[in-house]
């Protein structure tokens, strides 16, 4: 999507906020002993009290409000009977749809207690984001987020899962432009434009390099098995820098 009018600015906005919160909300209420079922209904919640439909559902009848991963799933989890442990590592992936426009975010969060390592992951895979978010601006190659998120993996010796790209979002949930790496792509040419709408969402590894199918048809795991975090954002490019619309408010 291209934004070309205040009214559209406001509204992505307004969605983006949702998500948000949204993330916040369930980020607060996780613990142990919980299911990512019972995880997933308040997120839910969330989105329905401000008037939002979850986009997986809504675009690919995911069997979720949400997507929620534990360990070494990676991404897509389906919310269900899987009791959240001390420990844990889960990745929250909200996107969801208000009046015609879609936003996309997620964050990671380790249950405690958390190892050091852990810890360490969570942290540097949020500056991995903000790395490939500061490079956003028009004008600028679309190669610019992938080769600064690398050169912040390989000097601080993480691996980069390779076949889970960022994307366009606006007028639905994944559209141009399309597969925006978040590692170093020397096939990338394309340039960012002025109103420019896409996701920053990198997933930094402690050794995984892919993602690959699970036992269901939605929810993916890291290959080599590693723990692996996400963090995203829905930006818009402007000729200043990152505009970014998902933040709690």
């Amino acid at each position: 999507m291209t934004l070309n009018n205040d009214e559209d600015l406001e509204r992505l906005k307004e969605i983006g906020r949702i998500c948000a919160n949204a993330i916040q909300v369930m980020a607060t209420a996780l613990e142990p002993g919980m299911t990512t079922a019972e995880l997933d209904a308040i997120g839910r919640k969330v989105l329905e009290d401000a008037g939002a439909r979850s986009a997986p559902e809504l675009s690919y009848n995911f069997p979720g409000a949400t997507c929620i991963s534990v360990n070494e799933e990676v991404a897509h989890g389906i919310p269900g009977a899987r009791i959240i442990q001390a420990g844990d590592l889960v990745n929250i992936d909200v996107s969801a749809e208000k009046n015609g426009l879609f936003a996309d975010t997620g964050a990671s969060f380790a249950v405690p207690p958390i190892k050091p390592q852990i810890e360490r992951l969570c942290r540097d895979g949020k500056r991995a984001m903000w790395v490939g978010l500061n490079e956003v601006k028009s004008g600028k190659p679309l190669a610019a987020i992938g080769n600064a998120i690398g050169s912040f993996a390989r000097k601080n010796r993480y691996t980069l899962i390779t076949n889970l790209a960022s994307h366009g979002v606006g007028r639905s949930l994944h559209e141009e432009p399309t597969e925006i790496a978040t590692w170093p792509d020397k096939h990338e040419k394309r340039r960012m434009t002025d109103g420019m709408v896409f996701t920053v969402e990198p997933f930094l590894s402690l050794g995984a390099q892919w993602a690959e199918g699970g036992d269901d048809e939605w929810t993916l795991l890291s290959e080599p098995r590693a723990p692996t975090v996400q963090y995203e954002h829905t930006v818009v490019v402007t000729r200043n820098g990152p505009l970014v619309v998902t933040l709690p408010g």
